[in-house]
């Protein structure tokens, strides 16, 4: 059993920057690829970034290529997100997920086996 828990979300006025963090619990963290999706109100959850387990490969949608970094810590079994110039469109709950098969199809929501519970991010204009 994998449990993920998010943190560092919050309120930021267009332009600014939020990190976020996912804990990991369990062991074999190191092994699992990871990624973060987001969920806006009315809207599916979308691929925004994954990283590898080895945490040389990233991968990132379009929107955010450029603006947000993926990395990992895997001696503090923690995945990070770092959001530079937000945009009012960056708007969501955003969830981390864990990949214990390291799948190719890292962008698809339904190969990640475990989820955070998501934490708010709010970017005003």
């Amino acid at each position: 059993q994998v449990q993920l828990v998010e943190s560092g979300g919050g309120l930021v006025q267009a332009g600014g920057s939020l990190r976020l963090s996912c804990a990991a619990s369990g062991r074999a963290f190191s092994s699992y690829s990871m990624a973060w999706f987001r969920q806006a109100p009315g809207k599916e959850r979308e691929f925004v970034a994954a990283i590898r387990w080895t945490g040389v490969n990233t991968y990132y949608i379009d929107s955010v290529k450029g603006r947000f970094t993926i990395s990992r810590d895997n001696a503090k079994n923690t995945v990070y997100l770092q959001m530079n110039s937000l945009k009012p469109e960056d708007t969501a709950v955003y969830y981390c997920a864990a990949d214990l098969g390291s799948s190719r199809s890292y962008y698809s929501a339904s190969i990640y086996d475990y989820w955070g519970q998501g934490t708010q991010v709010t970017v005003s204009s």
